[in-house]
């Protein structure tokens, strides 16, 4: 992928948007038009290692895109991917650990001719310096590709040793970025380390409403040596909207353009600055629009994130 393919793709005009949403079921995202009518686009933030531009709203493939060859569950995620390049967004993210999910990447990007127009993240998860480099080429077979934008070690599983063969890959032009991810709290303090350690492109770290943890060192020192960082888990599973289930989105969310829950918690994290892309999993093209929209339009400052946690934790 070239800098101008990541940063530019194109934004669909809002008769298109109306069109595509029509077709696929979705024309009740009356807001969705609206921000593309007044000229919003989706928001954009800077690889610090490289300065190019990425959507901070991208799509993770966990769970939803372990489906195998089944055509009736892969017709909508054929459609989420297809709203996601639309729209100029392009970050996925995937990894050997999820099953079937890369090669349910790879089939649809060819199929749809979407790969030029992606960001993949995949990852190495195993131990062992061979062990790595099979499962990368295993990896590169299944996503239908000769280098990835970003690979990974996922969860830190023996990364001193995988860390190498990235360096080395991404000198020979296989992968164009590095880095290093976790899911849980309990692994902040290694990822800390790492991060202090070793010269990333990226880190993939979980960050929520619900779980703000993050904010309080690796946020700041992901900034501070200007690393890129990609947030897992913003949803928490479905935690976050379990516990405002039957409450009403307060008023005041307008201000900062949140129509939905699911752009409340997702504009929260994006208002943090060290943000650079957040990539929840969907299987559906309706939360595939709901997700892009939070990413348009105004940010919450930090008197409305803190009232906004409050609002969450009552």
């Amino acid at each position: 992928m070239t800098q101008r393919q990541a940063n530019n793709g194109p934004a669909l005009s809002r008769r298109a948007l109306l069109k595509l949403m029509a077709a696929s079921g979705l024309a009740g995202l009356a807001p969705f038009s609206r921000l593309l009518a007044s000229g919003h686009t989706l928001r954009q933030r800077p690889v610090p290692s490289s300065g190019e531009l990425l959507p901070v709203v991208g799509l993770g493939t966990s769970r939803v895109f372990d489906v195998g060859s089944d055509e009736q569950a892969r017709a909508p995620l054929a459609e989420v991917l297809k709203l996601l390049v639309e729209h100029g967004a392009s970050v996925v993210d995937t990894s050997p650990m999820y099953g079937r999910a890369e090669g349910v990447v790879g089939d649809l990007s060819e199929a749809d001719d979407l790969r030029q127009r992606l960001f993949i993240a995949t990852k190495v998860w195993t131990p062992g310096r061979e062990q790595g480099i099979a499962q990368m080429e295993q990896s590169f077979k299944l996503l239908r590709v000769e280098s990835v934008d970003l690979m990974q070690v996922h969860n830190l599983v023996d990364w001193q040793t995988q860390i190498k063969t990235l360096r080395q890959w991404k000198e020979e032009g296989r992968i164009r970025y590095l880095g290093v991810t976790h899911y849980r709290v309990d692994a902040f303090d290694e990822l800390e380390a790492v991060i202090r350690a070793e010269p990333l492109d990226f880190v993939q770290l979980n960050y929520s409403i619900a779980t703000p943890e993050a904010e309080q060192r690796l946020l700041p020192l992901a900034a501070e040596r200007g690393v890129a960082v990609l947030i897992n888990r913003p949803y928490e599973r479905g935690e976050t909207f379990a516990r405002v289930r039957g409450k009403t989105l307060p008023p005041w969310a307008g201000e900062f353009g949140a129509s939905s829950w699911g752009q409340f918690f997702l504009k929260w994290i994006l208002a943090h600055p060290a943000v650079t892309c957040v990539i929840p999993g969907t299987s559906r093209p309706t939360h595939m629009l709901d997700n892009l929209q939070a990413g348009m339009g105004a940010l919450p400052d930090a008197d409305q994130r803190a009232r906004m946690r409050a609002l969450y934790l009552e």
